[in-house]
């Protein structure tokens, strides 16, 4: 058993995350994203998706990333182009 390192739960079905060179352990998804999962720039959630970068900053969606100036990101690709 092993204890996560947000919540402080002993679980026998604790699991790892190696990320960036360390060992992250947990008991839930919900810790994990609480830990690990970077946050909006803008609204302040927690981005659990693929989220959106603009000008090197972190977004949970393209709304949230035009309302702080960005112009290039869209929400889907147009009818009939290619992607």
């Amino acid at each position: 058993m092993a204890v996560c390192e947000v919540c402080g739960n002993d679980y026998d079905m604790s699991f790892e995350v190696h990320a960036q060179g360390a060992v992250h352990t947990f008991d839930s998804f919900q810790c994990a994203i609480q830990a690990m999962a970077p946050i909006c720039e803008h609204c302040g959630q927690k981005i659990i998706g693929h989220g959106v970068e603009a000008n090197r900053r972190w977004f949970c969606c393209a709304h949230c990333a035009r309302q702080e100036g960005a112009t290039a990101i869209v929400d889907r690709v147009m009818a009939g182009s290619s992607a």
